[in-house]
């Protein structure tokens, strides 16, 4: 009932899983193509690069650490200071050892806090399943339980009228033979019967 049909793209089940990955490793070729075009040993841009790191984790506290307590807004300001970082190292570093060790780091990092998440949707979309999976089962058994009670409803209709078929057959037949007493069957209760002088008179 209600199955998915349609298969997702290969493309679109790993993409998340392949997104921290290709975010830090974009800063990093970014911030070498940086370091290449001037930034290496320049103490005004490693200075930008710092501030606007700090700030970004700065904002970052302030979200989590406000009214709201808003986990995203935080995890993206973090996730912004930590890329910046890397890109002041990644720009500013003479060879590639140092700012392969940060993307190694960061790149670790930001796998760790997106398993939390993606435990977190796992277990909802598990029990989502679950629910949906009861649900289904329980509207079955209801719609097996309303065919039984109707099957039972008709088989008792045909039944007792079959049965009354028969009867006024059998009642009719009985008229027919001679010496049959009508007030003997009304005082029976059963159904009172044309006599047969009056069913001969019309």
């Amino acid at each position: 009932m209600n199955e998915q049909i349609i298969a997702r793209h290969w493309l679109a089940i790993i993409a998340p899983k392949a997104a921290p990955a290709v975010t830090t490793s974009t800063v990093l070729i970014l911030a070498r193509i940086w370091n290449a075009n001037g930034a290496e040993h320049s103490v005004g841009n490693a200075v930008l690069m710092t501030a606007l790191s700090l700030a970004a984790a700065a904002a970052g506290v302030c979200a989590s650490l406000g009214r709201a307590g808003d986990s995203v807004i935080a995890g993206t300001a973090f996730a912004a200071s930590g890329g910046l970082a890397l890109a002041g190292v990644a720009g500013y570093a003479d060879g590639l050892s140092l700012p392969l060790l940060l993307w190694a780091l960061a790149t670790a990092i930001a796998y760790g806090l997106a398993a939390r998440y993606w435990r977190t949707d796992r277990r909802e979309h598990v029990a989502y399943e679950r629910q949906t999976s009861a649900r289904r089962e329980e509207h079955a058994h209801i719609e097996r339980v309303e065919a039984l009670r109707a099957g039972a409803q008709i088989e008792v209709a045909r039944t007792g009228a079959a049965y009354a078929e028969q009867l006024a057959q059998a009642l009719i037949t009985r008229a027919a033979l001679p010496g049959f007493d009508f007030k003997a069957t009304e005082a029976a209760g059963l159904p009172e019967l044309p006599s047969v002088s009056t069913s001969k008179e019309h």
